[in-house]
């Protein structure tokens, strides 16, 4: 059985970080962060084309409480939009991830910036959907 190859979607309304992984490493690494310009459909057809991804993680926000806000509205409108590149989509919680991302770099003793927090948050976001569906 070949591996799937990952892609994650910390989608936010500026930026969307982007992580891959594959179901044999189960390792997830930052990959890159697509500015939200109108182009992003495009960007991220490439890269799924580039990365030979076969599934897409989506971070799915909730407030504290554990429900749905605006975001999780456009986040919801942005992955019907994937719809034409016909790849199959699971979301996954990101409760914390960009908490979690921040904390690592820190803890890395180098510069970063909100597009490293982004790439690493998708990253949190993969390992997580990894280690929950495919341990």
């Amino acid at each position: 059985m070949r591996p799937i190859k990952f892609l994650c979607l910390d989608v936010g309304t500026k930026r969307i970080g982007v992580a891959a992984a594959d179901s044999a490493t189960k390792l997830a690494y930052p990959l890159t962060t697509i500015i939200v310009d109108g182009h992003e459909l495009e960007t991220l057809a490439a890269l799924i084309s580039s990365e030979n991804a076969t599934q897409l993680i989506v971070g799915y926000p909730r407030n504290q409480q554990g429900e749905t806000t605006k975001q999780t509205e456009y986040v919801e409108q942005f992955v019907a939009s994937l719809e034409p590149l016909g790849i199959a989509v699971a979301y996954q919680d990101e409760s914390l991830t960009s908490v979690v991302a921040e904390q690592h770099l820190v803890q890395s003793k180098k510069p970063y910036s909100k597009d490293d927090i982004d790439a690493h948050a998708a990253a949190v976001i993969l390992t997580d959907y990894i280690e929950a569906h495919h341990a």
